[in-house]
């Protein structure tokens, strides 16, 4: 079983979050060509963030991540620019890599790569990342 897409996407966020240490006003996800309406922000060392699409608070402090919305723990370990971690709801690893405003993800479940832009809250058009998206 690989990862739900809602936990990837907000894995994504909080790995940019915790990375770059820029808030997250939401995430265009390549592989369905939607944007969505996901949030999160680092206040010290605790995250917050919330699923706008689907009412879903997600947050906490490493090595752990609490998703609201399937009651599951995503455990995360940060090396640079990378983070690699567990999803307990799915029994999935998981490795992003976060570069400029974009976060690339492997789904270990999946055997598949995923990316995503990420948005600028400053602006509901701007992307971190200074390239065009597709």
């Amino acid at each position: 079983m690989s990862m739900d897409a809602n936990t990837r996407a907000i894995v994504a966020a909080a790995a940019f979050a915790y990375v770059a240490g820029q808030k997250v006003g939401g995430i265009y996800d390549h592989s369905t060509g939607r944007d969505l309406r996901i949030a999160a922000e680092l206040q010290g060392d605790r995250l917050q963030g919330f699923d706008g699409d689907r009412a879903v608070k997600f947050g906490g402090t490493i090595p752990e991540l609490h998703v609201a919305g399937n009651k599951g723990l995503v455990s995360f370990e940060i090396d640079g620019p990378t983070v690699k971690g567990y999803d307990r709801s799915s029994s999935n690893f998981f490795e992003a890599t976060v570069t400029n405003g974009v976060v690339q993800l492997y789904d270990h479940g999946q055997s598949a790569w995923f990316a995503y832009d990420v948005q600028d809250p400053s602006s509901k058009s701007s992307y971190h990342r200074d390239l065009a998206r597709h």
